[in-house]
């Protein structure tokens, strides 16, 4: 089909588009629904509806990569085990705002329809996310909460919400999930999440809520799984000091309560993820203390279970448990704050208490170990509390106003094991009541749609599994309520009692088996034992074991502990057990663990009664977490639990499909010659139209008011299959349109060339003939030129040679005359040489005859001059062995040895510093270099003018103050100087009007002056270099200036600007610096206690005043009158 539309155009043609041109084409194709479908995308459109047909649909849909399945507005998500490029930032752009079934199936769409109900339509929604261990609930969840954070709005306080609520999620995880033989990343806890919007459909905030922590892995582990992910993470990834300070140790094996069988898990890096933890908790708003007590209290359950306790006899008979070694109970004790004798009297009796009176017994050995599981238990169960608790109050909403509400439902899925118990039990309790809740508001949502579009509805038969929820929750004859009631009836109870009592109640219940009743009815099975009961749930039969059923449902801890708890010094520790407080003692019973599941469930139903529900069910392909592996079996399992079947029954209850009338009409107008290629009326009467012309049944239509409801998929595929047909109709008509344009299109340019090349070509030849006769002209005016030049040489040279006779011959004429006078001239310089030679002769005879005479009077100035020479020669070698270090700073030199040399001396002092300061420089880095510059440039401004000066020798220029890079409120900022920053400092900004300073960013770049507000980091204010005329300081160490601008600038509108900066000799070079380097022009600098500033009202005079009177650190301006300002400075 792609190749029918491409016009025809050839791979070479194709291959010259443009990149841009091709991605932007891409971009523009939507995929339907029913286009290009592997499998079928909707189960409601499945034909024929059945088990195999639902499997084999999910498995060749899977095989393909689609791992995602709609039943109507139901998401099936089947865990691929590897990642796909389906969650990308393009693909949240793709499925945003759009249709729920425009595109193929995704769980954006699902998120999107939801978020857009909220936003828009002022819903309240919730999304349900269910399934087995290991089927992919967590991620579907995290995928959720993502595709919200990133298609709602932004802003830093927004960002700041989605980033909170975005890190609860690793904080739960560690201390809320664990390794099991189906998952290593498993939720061992139900969590409910309510994301709070505003009216804008930007988050607020949100709460949490947690059901049923498997409390019961703290102390024990099956066999090939591991103990929540928290204490794996502080031994692996914790520091040295810190497990030190925990008096923890990394080896596992040194702990009970951890498993050694599965401590490692394949691809799972601990220590990576205790990192990731502690940043989390940090931003999701925790305090170091408070995450520090956090591990405190992990590390003291970490020590509890390896107090190990011996029995000893008392004289009484009795059997007493002692602690073997006390070494671990009193680190826990240094841990937690709690006196010794304490905790260890609490693992040793039990105080019970009954109208005034105390009986204190003794714990033996296995009582003891119960104490110490039941403590350990508790305490983690209520540090996961506290911390849900905690998380709620950091990312709840700050705002009273009214608020929009979604909410994520991760919890446990239908669970059916070989040996099923207590918490399997509550699990499938409360998936029944889902199931129930999605059942009628399926069906109430089916029925609203039908009333809405005016459609008659008509009843469906459906299992109404109210009887199963009946039979667990009745408040006095439910399987609850019965344990609830064996636990506080006195005398001897246990779970042979409780079970006996099920049978008498239920013996006729048609959901309820037990050894007992199959007797009764005369039935043998051999799968059901004596111990156990079996419910058929709507997913299937479920067997419990009783075994252990009123223990976990009390849940008890002996008040001796709640009270040690209580009493401890630790903060934390302290307030997870207030009813240890002895002067709040209660006597009454603490509610069963049932009880509160079941008030927690119904708390749920009414949460989720109250929105728009919105559905996930999560499906495992296999059970060896391996990709591309479906199991059929274990699928069909699931898809039974999960009741996928019935609810495709219900959806496809009335009619099977249902669309809007205007995507109808785009979709299918091809198919009549009324609506093809436009519609002018309504799209109702344009799908009567296309609709009736296709010659339908019309009972298997029916026309609301707003949508088309067609009965029977095999209607819609038929009428896919004509659109198909259709469409390669039309683009073989495309096709051939194109081809006779295109050769029209070519005929003419060939027209259009044969034209232009005929009349270029006579244009050549015209060219070429002019061309020839231009050179045939030329060629005889060279001939008579150069005859005539031929002629004229000739006569030339004649005369010329003429000439240089009459010269030759003047030449020698002169030649022989000079000759002849310079011999006369020789001869008589050579008599007067021969007189002045006898002169000299006779003179030097005369002298050295008087000099005999003086001989010895000119020998003192020879031997003077000698020693001169010597004393030089001594005190410069000298001196080359004394030569000073060359440190820079060294200003010693030896001195003079005689007063002659002081002169010479200091000369060569002088000579050597300054040779010895270029060294120096020589060696210097560039950037060592580029500061001595800037602080010789400061030195060039205010050296002996400003008393500031002398403070900022010791201070190294900086430049960037503000930490640009490093903070992210800043980067709009960066951004603004783009690279060419050159100074980034805090400034105060002096108010024209009152003297009052308000704070500034100062930001000097190498074009412009930015002034920014410090709170929103936004530039106030763009100054350009060349529109800066000067800066006016005062002679005192105050930070004050005032930046004067030309009357041209614009902005300079409102007149000068009055800063104060607390590096005012840095800020001031590097703009004399900037402006000289971009203007080619000095700064004019202006030191003085008064000048003038130019204001928009006119100009006032400025007078700096030094006062002994200290009145803070930064200079206070003070207005006197219309024309003149005070700024006092110490």
């Amino acid at each position: 089909r792609a190749a029918a539309f491409s016009g025809g155009a050839s791979g070479e043609e194709r291959r010259r588009r443009p990149a841009k041109e091709r991605k932007m084409a891409k971009m523009e194709v939507k995929t339907s629904l029913l286009d290009n479908m592997i499998g079928v995308g909707d189960m409601v459109l499945l034909e024929p509806l059945a088990e195999e047909s639902f499997i084999s649909n999910l498995q060749q849909r899977f095989d393909h990569g689609e791992i995602y399945t709609y039943i109507g507005s139901v998401v099936i998500s089947v865990n691929p085990y590897r990642s796909l490029p389906i969650y990308s930032p393009e693909t949240v752009e793709e499925y945003r705002n759009r249709n729920f079934y425009e595109l193929r199936p995704h769980i954006f769409a699902l998120s999107d329809e939801a978020y857009r109900s909220l936003r828009d339509q002022d819903k309240d929604q919730c999304i349900l996310i269910t399934g087995e261990s290991g089927a992919g609930k967590t991620e579907a969840s995290k995928l959720v909460m993502s595709y919200v954070a990133a298609v709602c709005g932004k802003g830093a306080e927004v960002n700041q919400v989605k980033e909170q609520l975005l890190q609860s999620n690793p904080v739960l995880e560690a201390f809320g999930n664990a390794k099991t033989v189906r998952n290593d990343n498993s939720s061992r806890f139900g969590k409910y999440m309510d994301i709070e919007f505003d009216f804008k459909g930007d988050p607020l905030g949100g709460v949490i809520s947690n059901y049923l922590l498997e409390k019961s892995r703290v102390v024990k582990q099956p066999r090939g799984e591991r103990n929540f992910h928290i204490f794996y993470q502080i031994l692996s990834g914790g520091s040295e000091d810190m497990l030190q300070n925990l008096k923890l140790e990394r080896d596992f094996s040194r702990y009970n309560y951890l498993s050694l069988d599965s401590a490692k898990v394949n691809g799972v890096d601990d220590a990576a993820n205790f990192r990731t933890v502690r940043n989390a908790m940090q931003i999701v708003g925790f305090m170091d203390h408070e995450t520090q007590s956090v591990f405190e209290v992990v590390a003291a359950v970490l020590k509890l279970g390896n107090i190990e306790f011996k029995p000893e006899s008392r004289v009484n008979g009795l059997d007493e448990s002692k602690i073997k070694d006390k070494n671990e109970l009193k680190e826990i004790c240094e841990l937690t704050g709690i006196d010794q004798s304490v905790l260890e009297r609490a693992f040793s009796f039990r105080t019970v208490e009954a109208k005034q009176e105390k009986v204190s017994t003794t714990l033996n050995v296995a009582q003891a170990y119960y104490a110490r599981d039941a403590l350990a238990k508790n305490l983690y169960s209520r540090l996961f509390s506290w911390l849900v608790t905690r998380i709620n109050e950091s990312i709840k909403a700050q705002t009273k106003v009214r608020k929009k509400v979604m909410g994520v439902l991760d919890i446990y899925g239908f669970e059916i094991f070989e040996d099923n118990s207590f918490e399997q039990f509550i699990i499938n309790y409360c998936n029944e009541k889902l199931q129930q809740i999605f059942i009628l508001l399926t069906l109430k949502e089916e029925q609203e749609e039908y009333i809405r579009e005016g459609i008659a509805w008509t009843p469906v038969e459906f299992f109404d599994n109210s009887v199963i929820c009946d039979l667990i929750e009745n408040n006095t004859g439910g399987i609850l309520a019965m344990l609830d009631e064996e636990c506080l009836r006195p005398g001897e109870v246990n779970e042979a009692t409780f079970l006996a009592k099920l049978n008498q109640v239920f013996k006729e219940h048609k959901r309820y088996e037990s050894r007992v009743t199959q007797n009764a009815k005369r039935i043998m099975d051999a799968s059901l034992l004596a111990d156990c009961f079996r419910i058929h749930h709507y997913a299937g039969k479920v067997t419990y074991n009783v075994t252990g059923f009123i223990e976990k449902n009390n849940d008890l801890l002996y008040r001796d502990l709640s009270q040690a708890m209580w009493k401890a010094k630790h903060e934390l520790l302290h307030t997870l057990f207030p009813e240890g407080d002895p002067e709040k003692v209660s006597f009454k019973r603490p509610p069963t663990a049932g009880f509160q599941f079941k008030a927690s469930v119904a708390t749920l139903m009414k949460n989720l009664y109250s929105k728009k529900p919105n559905y996930i069910r999560c499906i495992k392909p296999n059970d060896t977490k391996k990709p591309a592996v479906f199991t059929d079996i274990l699928v069909r399992t699931q898809v039974r639990y999960l009741g996928l079947m019935e609810n495709v029954r219900v959806r496809r209850a009335g009619y099977a499909y249902r669309q809007a009338y205007e995507p109808c009409l785009k979709r299918y107008k091809m198919l009549c010659k009324e609506t093809w290629p436009h519609w002018n009326g309504n799209a109702r009467d344009g799908v009567q139209a296309l609709l009736g012309s296709l010659l339908i049944d019309p009972k298997d239509l029916a026309y609301g008011y707003t949508k088309i409801f067609i009965r029977t998929p095999a209607l819609l595929f038929n009428l896919e299959d004509q659109r198909q047909r259709r469409v390669e109709e039309l683009a073989a008509l495309i096709q051939a349109t194109y081809r006779a344009w295109k050769c029209r299109m070519h005929y003419q340019m060939m027209r259009k060339s044969q034209i232009l090349i005929a009349a270029r070509f006579r244009g050549h030849m015209q060219k070429k003939k002019y061309s020839k006769m231009k050179m045939a002209s030329l060629l005889i005016q060279a001939y008579v030129r150069g005859w005539k030049s031929r002629k004229l040489l000739r006569e030339l040279k004649e005369q010329k040679r003429r000439t240089q006779a009459a010269t030759i011959i003047s030449a020698y004429w002169k030649g022989y005359q000079s000759r002849r006078l310079l011999w006369e001239l020789k001869e008589e310089k050579r008599q007067a040489r021969a007189a002045t030679t006898i002169g000299a002769y006779w003179k030097g005879y005369q002298t050295r005859k008087d000099y005999k005479k003086y001989f010895r009077s000119g020998a003192s100035a020879c031997i003077s001059t000698f020693i001169y020479r010597r004393l030089v020669q001594k005190f410069l070698l000298g001196l080359k062995n004394n030569l000073p270090s060359m440190t820079v700073i060294d200003h010693t030199w030896p001195p003079a040895p005689y007063k002659f040399l002081t002169d010479a001396n200091q000369e060569l002092k002088k000579i050597f510093h300054h040779w010895r300061c270029k060294k120096y420089r020589d060696q210097l880095p560039p950037q060592r270099k580029t500061a001595l510059q800037d602080k010789l440039c400061a030195s060039e401004l205010f050296r002996d003018k400003k008393s500031l000066y002398a403070k900022s020798l010791s201070q190294p220029f900086r430049g960037e103050y503000l930490g640009l890079k490093e903070n992210p409120k800043y980067r709009k900022l960066q951004s603004t100087a783009d690279g060419k920053l050159v100074m980034a400092d805090n400034v105060r900004k002096v108010n024209r009007g009152d003297g009052k300073a308000s704070p500034r960013l100062f930001l000097l770049t190498k074009s412009h002056v930015i002034l920014a507000d410090s709170k929103a980091a936004q530039p106030k204010t763009v100054i350009t270099l060349s529109d800066i005329d000067g800066v006016s300081v005062s002679r005192y160490s105050d930070g004050f200036f005032v930046l004067h601008l030309k009357e041209t600038s614009t902005a300079g509108s409102k007149g000068d600007f009055l800063l104060i900066s607390d590096h005012l000799i840095e800020l001031v070079t590097r703009l004399h610096q900037t402006v000289l380097e971009t203007t080619k022009q000095k700064l004019k600098l202006q030191v003085t206690d008064e000048f003038l500033v130019k204001f928009k009202q006119g100009s006032i005079t400025v007078k700096v005043v030094e006062t002994a009177e200290k009145q803070g650190t930064a200079p206070i301006c003070r207005k006197k009158g219309s024309h003149r300002m005070e700024v006092l400075v110490h």
